[in-house]
């Protein structure tokens, strides 16, 4: 019952956690197309124009929430604990920044002073598109903190069930017999120091039978 229940968390995890991966490939495909056109438009410029940080920084969020995504997965699969934990650890902080840049975009606000100047218009793009859909907007960030959280919630009842129980021997005959005493029924030949004893424990039974007869 353990192991079916373990193995509904595991490909439950794996389910959410995709979701999160599936967002991460559409952020790094928007930046990848700011970058093809902010590219178009400085060929056309005859000067300079700084680093377009907020197409990098859609992109590294992007490439970040795959990552996290892989990670997901390996800890889903392997059911360890340090991954398990790993995973958990990269989720929280992922959370915590949605939860800071989200209190200073609606508490503060000359929030966008907090940023440095956007030279490819991509920020303001950004904010217009959510100014005209912002009920889909508010729905989409809930549901991707949702996700997160539900991601979280089974990592840790995944690491309360603990790895396959079949797993942890997996490499039993890779170890000399006496390293798994508890393992199929072995029994460990004791050691002697000293002196070697001779005969069996039945014959010496024996042997005080016959005398105690006599």
């Amino acid at each position: 019952m353990a192991r079916m229940v373990r193995s509904c968390i595991q490909s439950l995890l794996k389910l959410i956690n995709s979701m999160i991966g599936m967002v991460g490939i559409a952020m790094i495909l928007y930046a990848l197309w700011m970058i093809r056109v902010w590219h178009g438009h400085m060929d056309d410029s005859p000067f300079d124009a700084p680093a377009p940080w907020f197409i990098y920084t859609f992109l590294g969020l992007g490439v970040t929430l795959c990552v996290i995504t892989l990670s997901g997965h390996v800890a889903a699969e392997t059911a360890n604990g340090c991954c398990l934990y790993c995973y958990m650890v990269f989720v929280f902080l992922l959370f915590m920044l949605e939860a800071a840049v989200t209190a200073d975009v609606f508490l503060n606000d000359n929030w966008e002073e907090d940023f440095p100047e956007d030279s490819t218009g991509n920020l303001e793009d950004f904010k217009d598109f959510v100014k005209a859909n912002f009920e889909m907007c508010k729905w989409i960030g809930l549901s991707i903190v949702s996700v997160q959280g539900l991601c979280m919630l089974l990592a840790m009842i995944l690491k309360a069930l603990g790895p396959h129980s079949e797993r942890s021997y997996d490499s039993d005959d890779d170890y000399t017999p006496d390293r798994v005493p508890l393992l199929k029924n072995y029994v460990p030949t004791p050691y002697v120091v000293g002196d070697p004893v001779y005969g069996t424990k039945n014959a010496s039974y024996v042997r005080i039978n016959d005398k105690t007869n006599r």
